[in-house]
């Protein structure tokens, strides 16, 4: 539940702005002129702030669409990503983001037209050719639709534009706004997924593993393309046996026809970010493992990062086509 907002002078009058707080009227509305300084100041206390974090309600003023990182992707030339929000409601051990901001508040971005303005300026400058749009890279897509309303108001946008892809990438079971509309073979609800183990001890307040299977269900029976996502790759010393029991999950319940893309990659964090999460888990037995430090990377051993990919797809190749399947560069 959030209990104190903050919001921008500059959108405190806006509708979404207005929309938002109807959803919390018991939240203390605090207002400031930047939302950088509620965000950025040294000195926070992340693990602090996620036991209870706040609201930011602003605007974005630029680099509303970027280009992904190198190799992020499943099969297009042309990718890029965009994010309304900044930081998610679920607390996973490994996630990335807790090494990037200071902050563990919500960061949300409600002038979603100026996201469509650059949306269709950058899926017009490849001449027809495919291009993907990634959510999800610094947030949940769905994890806060009830309050943003983010795939309502996004997913139409890909409805003339067959040439362009939208991934939803999530962990959330939030997908009323999907089901209430017709499917679209170019947007794909891509599930990030771990073995159960894992996901109980590492992925808290995210829903259970089963939960997010019975959504990708309901998804696929409406029509829509779904995505695999097994990124992170956690290491254990019976990994084989947790990841095939997950896939037989998975593929035991959604038809492989109904699969758009698999993605799988082993762990890996640059060194910053990596090391900002060992101090904030000093006892976390996940970065106790194999790790090493190539560079400014940390990950797995290249042979265990080998040896984890090769097994992923040869287990998965026994349920979908090798065109389906996108490994990380290793």
């Amino acid at each position: 539940m959030i209990e104190t907002i903050y919001i921008e002078n500059a959108v405190k009058e806006q509708a979404r702005t207005k929309a938002v707080l109807a959803k919390y009227p018991d939240a203390r509305l605090i207002f400031c002129e930047r939302y950088s300084e509620v965000f950025n100041p040294k000195a926070q206390n992340f693990r602090l702030q996620k036991k209870n974090p706040s609201l930011i309600l602003t605007n974005k003023h630029k680099g509303f669409v970027l280009p992904a990182p190198l190799g992020y992707g499943i099969g297009a030339q042309h990718n890029y990503y965009f994010s309304h929000m900044l930081n998610c409601p679920y607390d996973c051990r490994y996630c990335f983001l807790q090494g990037m901001y200071r902050s563990a508040h919500y960061v949300f971005f409600i002038n979603y037209e100026d996201f469509d303005r650059e949306i269709r300026l950058t899926a017009n400058q490849h001449g027809g050719e495919p291009v993907h749009f990634f959510s999800g890279y610094d947030c949940d897509s769905l994890a806060f639709e009830s309050t943003s309303g983010f795939a309502a108001h996004f997913v139409p946008l890909f409805k003339d534009r067959p040439h362009a892809l939208l991934e939803l990438r999530t962990k959330s079971t939030q997908i009323n706004s999907l089901l209430e509309i017709e499917a679209m073979p170019n947007v794909v609800v891509a599930y990030s997924m771990s073995p159960v183990p894992i996901a109980k001890t590492l992925e808290h307040g995210a829903p259970s593993v089963s939960a997010r299977i019975r959504a990708m269900k309901k998804l696929a029976d409406r029509g829509w393309p779904i995505g695999l996502r097994f990124d992170p790759l956690l290491y254990q010393t019976d990994y084989q046996s947790q990841y095939q029991e997950l896939f037989e999950a998975i593929f035991s319940t959604i038809p492989a026809d109904a699969i758009h893309s698999i993605s799988f990659g082993a762990f890996r964090l640059p060194s910053g970010f990596f090391n900002k999460l060992v101090k904030l888990y000093p006892d976390e037995k996940l970065f106790a493992g194999p790790l090493d430090s190539t560079g400014n990377m940390a990950s797995y051993k290249q042979e265990i990062e080998e040896e984890m990919h090769d097994f992923c797809k040869r287990a998965l190749l026994a349920f979908v086509p090798e065109d389906k399947l996108f490994p990380c560069s290793i």
